[in-house]
């Protein structure tokens, strides 16, 4: 399905390529230091900030595995955003950032380094660092594939160019680089996926037209989860509700760095706040962008010819190319370099995210804990950019790992099932009960993470998994990430209140600004609501369940 694309399609992807160094090479006299280059010294304004948050999650596995999911699930996928995101980041703006903010800490380890001990920050550093950067592959192949299958590269060319591009405007500029272009690559995805699904709606007959043509399965978002077996998502209400909508997307958007990060560089206390819930707004609205086109294309392969998705090596139906095959049958010249354009940008960032949470993790948090605590500041400047093209390398690695999953996004949850899922144990406990140790949120993870792989050893979906032996088959690869996660989170949370009430406590007043309990409550009743959190909170929350009750 190569796309014939002319000069003007090859002039718009070459214009955005020499943008994004551009922006490199414009930032790279402002930094002089590990922390510019790391952290950017918490000056970048609230806008920015808020976009910033939104894009780095809107890489490759949001818009390319959004899209694929739409066609695989249909509507029950909009619970990523709904329930999935929404409540955690309002969660995170009100209740989170004050911790995180205040506390100064530069990561998220760090801040477990404050509240617990070193051995709990490391194990965290060195799990999150193995997580961004298996991230940052997947969308480093994704963007490979898309190269290879629509406009005939080469797969191993496609790969190392694009890391390329990546490495050279992440090191120039740091972070502070891949924010602004993190910024410039969400109105990117927007203005070059946005007029292909109002093409793409109107030539399947508008939404009257999908109700004619797609299964009625697919059409709702709390319809038929009563059991595994009544949805296309094949997960049950309890499944959907505790693993998702609360391990999972609390575990990601509350203790993920790839986007704390973004709220930490904030200029002070209320923009980190209200970083998160300003970016809850755009990310209600994904669904119309990312997900709607997985559903139109299951419309319009009924109506007209042309339509139908290829099967991967595997011979699976490949849904991660629901957007390809729009863009090949729908775009016009030029506007299809617009669109190739948005798909590049999404993964880039994507991957840049990925890379610079990776980078600063691997530096303060492992680097100058263990190997060198007092170097120089221009030293951890070097010892940033090496971390950088390390991360970049490992990336190149893995793309070619999420080369057998049909569904990126299926993969990238059981990642984050592994990781963030017990996590979120550890940082509830450690926020709210003051009576959480060092030993119990140590122990807690490790228990947690092993039980992940156990449990992903001895079942089996869609042929993956069952290391060890096979007990159980999930009905969907995504129903079998939503057990993992709610399993490892419910073990963690209970080793941890073991372990922590057999083993001392912390003083109460070294806990100051690190537990609910004991930080003073920050009270300014001169703000106007609009500024205010929670306010901000409440208006978007109750936006989302009116929104679920419309598609129920």
């Amino acid at each position: 399905m190569k796309l014939q694309l002319h000069f003007i399609d090859y002039l718009i992807i070459a214009i955005y390529f020499l943008f994004v160094v551009g922006i490199g090479f414009l930032l790279k006299r402002k930094i002089k230091t590990g922390n510019d280059f790391l952290m950017s010294n918490r000056n970048i304004p609230l806008w920015i900030t808020s976009l910033a948050f939104i894009s780095a999650n809107l890489g490759a596995q949001e818009v390319l595995g959004m899209a694929a999911n739409g066609a695989k699930y249909g509507l029950y996928t909009v619970h990523f955003y709904w329930l999935g995101a929404v409540l955690a980041m309002i969660f995170l703006g009100i209740f989170m950032m004050p911790f995180y903010y205040g506390s100064k800490a530069r990561s998220v380890p760090e801040y477990l380094k404050l509240r617990f001990d070193e051995k709990t920050r490391t194990f965290n550093a060195l799990t999150f660092a193995a997580m961004t950067v298996f991230s940052s592959g997947v969308s480093l192949y994704a963007l490979a594939m898309l190269m290879q299958v629509v406009l005939g590269w080469d797969f191993d060319v496609s790969i190392w160019m694009a890391a390329g591009v990546v490495l050279i405007y992440t090191i120039l500029g740091g972070l502070t680089s891949a924010v602004y272009n993190e910024v410039l690559q969400f109105f990117l995805i927007v203005l070059g996926i946005a007029p292909l699904v109002f093409i793409a709606l109107h030539k399947a007959g508008g939404w009257e037209g999908i109700v004619q043509h797609v299964d009625d399965a697919k059409l709702h978002v709390w319809k038929g989860l009563s059991s595994p077996s009544g949805n296309p998502m094949g997960v049950d209400a309890f499944g959907m509700v505790f693993g998702l909508g609360f391990v999972l997307a609390f575990g990601y958007w509350c203790t993920d760095f790839l986007v704390v990060q973004r709220a930490l560089i904030s200029r002070n206390l209320n923009d980190a706040q209200r970083t998160p819930i300003i970016a809850a707004v755009p990310k209600i609205l994904m669904p119309l962008i990312v997900i709607l086109p997985g559903i139109v294309i299951l419309s319009l392969h009924k109506q007209y010819q042309g339509f139908a998705l290829p099967v991967n090596a595997n011979h699976q139906t490949n849904y991660n190319m629901v957007l390809p095959v729009l863009l090949q049958r729908l775009y016009p010249s030029g506007i299809l370099g617009v669109g190739i354009t948005a798909l590049i940008a999404s993964f880039m960032s994507g991957m840049a995210g990925n890379v610079t949470a990776f980078n600063t993790v691997w530096t303060f948090d492992i680097y100058q804990s263990h190997i060198k605590k007092n170097a120089s500041e221009k030293h951890y400047l070097y010892v940033g950019k090496a971390a950088t093209v390390f991360g970049i390398l490992i990336s190149i690695a893995t793309a070619y790992v999420a080369k057998g999953f049909n569904s990126i996004m299926d993969l990238l949850q059981l990642v984050f099932s592994f990781v963030n899922a017990p996590l979120f144990a550890t940082f509830f406990l450690g926020m709210f009960w003051k009576r959480t140790t060092g030993h119990g949120a140590f122990w807690g993870l490790l228990a947690g993470t092993s039980t992940a792989t156990i449990t992903y050893g001895l079942t089996t979906a869609e042929g993956k998994g069952g290391w060890f032996a096979n007990i159980h088959v999930f009905y969907s690869a995504t129903g079998q990430a939503f057990t993992i996660a709610w399993i490892s989170f419910l073990v963690c949370f209970i080793v941890t209140v073991f372990i922590s009430l057999i083993t001392k406590p912390r003083p109460e007043d070294e806990l100051v600004g690190l537990v609910y309990s004991l930080t003073p409550k920050q009270r300014d009743k001169s703000k106007v609501w609009y500024k205010n959190p929670l306010w901000l909170g409440i208006l978007i929350l109750l936006i989302t369940i009116i929104l679920n009750i419309i598609f129920f």
